[in-house]
This record gives structure tokens, sequence and C-alpha cells, in this order.
């Protein structure tokens, strides 16, 4: 073994010796107060720059820039104990608004794309356009999209002007829904001569609006029922009146009836030509005899504890999202309160 060449042993980096003969700390003087304004940084926050990004220690007292290029975001660190709760909670809000913002500009294209499908912006058709339920879609979906977006951008900017909008909005919809479920509630009577209107409108301009005829369809064909209160509704209708002139003249829609494919694979549109000149007990085989009104009642009232629930866990989601904003304004607020203090303690 004595041709191996001897080294030295080898110092670890704590046994080192500087010039002046004294063991190297761990850390030195001089990084001591470089760490510990670091560790004061990131607790107070970070500063982000658009230009070159440069650090002084407390020691070299150089008061930091003030540029306009440089601002003030909190991240987790900067929270304290409770810094990865509001983080997740910032980003649950910035992801949630991203995805009723793409859902409010898909209601407002459908919207949009059926107006100018069905050419309701035509001058001859421009003084119906505001029965046309496309209308409800676009509105809809154009306030869903603002509401959303704003919310969506003053989380990610931290922008507190957006997000007081955003809160204030959702207030002011959490309030309206209350009172219209409210107003619902206490006009059960009037609601049901307004759902009369609606449909006997619907039945009159069931071949001028092809909206109107396919959510009319729906109702009949999933309720099993025809017309407003009975089937002889659809004789004020100039198409399905036993005065006109053409094939459906005392008919029904195809809806109307309880096998409208005969056994078959193809819609037969002729099923309920001349249902009106029967009888009840003949008609009864051959189409629905009940309106569409009771079979919604009766809907309703089958249904009523899923509506509640559905009703009880959106107005939960709106007011969710009021606390979530509310926490991230608060924090937003301490944290840009927390900055100033540090700014003048480096003066």
């Amino acid at each position: 073994m004595g041709w191996f060449p001897s080294f030295g042993r080898f110092l670890f980096f704590w046994e080192r010796r500087n010039q002046n003969g004294e063991n190297k700390p761990l850390i030195t003087k001089q990084d001591v107060r470089k760490s510990e304004g670091a560790s004061a940084a990131s607790y107070l926050g970070t500063y982000e720059s658009s230009g070159s990004h440069t650090s002084s220690s407390f020691s070299s007292h150089e008061e930091p820039s003030r540029s306009s290029s440089r601002r003030f975001r909190f991240s987790p660190a900067s929270l304290g104990t409770s810094g990865w709760s509001d983080y997740i909670l910032k980003y649950l809000l910035i992801s949630s608004n991203l995805l009723f913002t793409a859902l409010g500009l898909a209601t407002l294209v459908l919207g949009l794309w059926g107006l100018i499908n069905k050419e309701s912006f035509a001058q001859e058709k421009i003084s119906g356009i505001g029965t046309d339920p496309m209308l409800l879609f676009l509105f809809l979906g154009l306030v869903l999209a603002l509401l959303s977006m704003t919310g969506c951008i003053g989380a990610l900017r931290e922008n507190m002007c957006l997000l007081r909008i955003f809160s204030a909005a959702v207030f002011l919809l959490v309030v309206a829904q209350v009172l219209a479920a409210v107003a619902l509630f206490s006009m059960q009577a009037q609601m049901e001569d307004y759902l009369r209107l609606g449909m006997l409108t619907a039945i009159v301009r069931y071949q001028d609006d092809l909206d109107l005829r396919f959510i009319t369809d729906e109702i009949q064909t999933s309720l099993q029922c025809c017309g407003a209160d009975t089937y002889r509704d659809w004789e004020i209708n100039v198409y399905f009146n036993c005065s006109a002139p053409g094939v459906q003249a005392c008919g029904v829609p195809p809806s109307c009836c309880i096998d409208p494919l005969e056994n078959g694979t193809v819609w037969n549109s002729q099923c309920g030509v001349g249902a009106q000149q029967l009888d009840e007990f003949s008609a009864q085989s051959v189409i629905f005899l009940g309106g569409c009104l009771g079979s919604v009642a009766r809907w309703m009232e089958h249904n009523g504890g899923v509506i509640v629930t559905v009703v009880i866990v959106l107005l939960g989601i709106q007011i969710l999202t009021l606390f979530i904003t509310a926490r991230l304004l608060h924090k937003i607020r301490w944290t840009r309160a927390q900055h100033q203090a540090y700014l003048q303690a480096l003066q």
C-alpha cells in the first residue's frame, strides 16, 4: 500500500480558516443582516420589477426604489399562518369565475346565433323581438360573462376596485333572487294566469317562431299534455282552427299525440289531424286530453323538494363567493398596510 500518494486530510467547510486563522462560520456576520432582510421581505411580500431586480442589505442603508414599474403582490409567505388557505381561496375564486365566464359566453353566443338564424333583426320581425326566448339567453349570457370576468380579473390582479364591484353585483343578485322567490310564493294565484297567458301566446305563434314551437313540443311531449287547459285550446291558432283551409284544420300538433311515431321510426306529422272534431272518448286513444297547466302544477308539486334544494345550493354558492371575496379584500388591504410599514421602516 506504500505506493499510494499521500494527501492531507480533507477539511470540511466548517473547519476551514480565513486569512486571520479564524474558523469560518456557516453564515458570516455580513450575511446575517442580509438573511434577516430577506426573511422580512419574504414575510411582507415580494417586489416585482419590469427591469433589472436588485436587493440591498440592511447594512447598506440604501432606500428601495419606488418606481412605478415596481409593484407589490402578496404571496403565501406574506399571509402568515393562514397564507396557504387564503392562496387556495384566491385561485379557487379565479378558476370558478373562469368557468362561469366560459358558460356565460357560450350562452351569449347561443342567444345571438338564435336571433341571427331566425332573422329576428329583420325589419318585418323586429317588432316581435321582445317576446323572443333567445333574447333571454342573450341577456343572461351577457350578465354572467361580464360579472364573472370582473371577478376573475379582480382576483387575478388583486384589484380592489374590481373586487368591490364584483362583490356588490353578487350581493344585489342574491337579494334579487330572494325577493323573486318571496314574490313567487306570495303570488301563486297570479302566476297561474301568467303561465296560461304565456302558453296561449306560444299556441298562437306556434308556426311563426321555431323556438316557441320547440319549447311547446318539449313541454307537451315530456308532460304528456295538450294545450293550456285542454286540447281544444289549439283552435285559437289560425292553422289549427276549424275554419282554416289547410289540412291542419281542426287538428293538433303531433306532440299532442300519444304515439306520434305510430310504432315506427319516423315522426308522423298528420297524427293529430281532425282531433278537435272527435269527442273526448274517441280522442283519448289518439291524443292527450289534459292541459299543460295542470301537468306543470303536478310536476312542480312532485319535484318541489328538488327545486328548493337546487335554489338553496345556488344561493349558498353565491353567498360563499361573497365571503371568499371579502376575505381576499381583507388580506390585500392588510398586506398593503404591512408593505407601507415595511417601506417606512427602511427610511
